[in-house]
């Protein structure tokens, strides 16, 4: 089996959760190379989107930002804000919400707005779609660095909701119901309990030790029982998503 890095298992490892026929909002980074993987390999009729509106494309230049066109190349259709933020996600027919997050709490709460300390308040870019995506996709994964400062108890700002305070109180808050977050890390895969609505971690990835997982996580992280390990990539997939990214992932 072909050397990986931890970037390459973490795309590859949320490719494999998107299956055919899912319906896809989609960020940029790993979210779109992990969705261009599962397309290519063993989901063809993924529909993935961006929240500017562009409905499956097929770039060819990795571009600079969402609102680049390169990025726009050979899509299907072409909706705008309005269709995607407000029909596709709106009518609930999207099935993953695919988003990156500064920082994550307990309760899978995303935070891209702005962090705290001691010199006061840091302002970040804010949303984008991405509060519009959490509340109404059936699902949220999210794929993010496994640090300290990044996994805390209480993010320091609610910019795109997961399962708020745990158990039920997103319903009760009056957004719609959700089946969850996923949490792919260079780490480990993490997903909200059912009833809890707390994170937990369901598999760890090769060489890593539930040691370095403990120190690296800002709360007490509730590790399943007879832990998994992530199966690593196979070289198809990798031949695959090294064609699909020649400058590296």
């Amino acid at each position: 089996m072909a050397e990986y890095s931890t970037n390459e298992l973490m795309a590859v490892t949320a490719a494999r959760r998107l299956q055919n026929g899912m319906i896809v909002a989609v960020g940029l980074g790993l979210p779109q190379i992990a969705s261009f993987l599962a397309k290519a390999t063993h989901a063809p009729d993924l529909t993935m989107f961006y929240e500017v509106g562009v409905v499956n494309p097929q770039p060819i230049d990795a571009g600079v930002g969402i609102a680049d066109p390169r990025l726009w190349y050979g899509n299907d259709s072409f909706t705008g804000l309005m269709g995607t933020l407000g029909e596709i996600l709106q009518k609930g027919i999207c099935d993953i919400g695919f988003l990156g997050s500064l920082q994550l709490d307990r309760c899978a709460n995303l935070n891209s707005s702005l962090v705290r300390d001691d010199k006061g308040n840091k302002h970040l870019t804010g949303s984008g779609g991405a509060a519009d995506i959490a509340t109404f996709c059936k699902q949220v994964f999210v794929i993010m660095r496994h640090e300290k400062r990044k996994f805390v108890e209480h993010v320091d700002w609610v910019t795109s909701v997961g399962c708020y305070k745990g158990k039920k109180t997103r319903e009760e808050e009056g957004l719609p119901k959700t089946a969850g977050v996923t949490v792919f890390t260079n780490l480990c895969v993490m997903e909200t309990g059912a009833e809890s609505g707390e994170l937990e971690v369901v598999s760890i990835h090769p060489g890593v030790t539930v040691e370095q997982l403990k120190e690296n996580t800002g709360f007490d992280v509730i590790i399943r029982a007879n832990l998994p390990v992530t199966p690593e990539p196979t070289d198809a997939e990798l031949s695959v998503l090294r064609a699909q990214n020649p400058a590296g992932v």
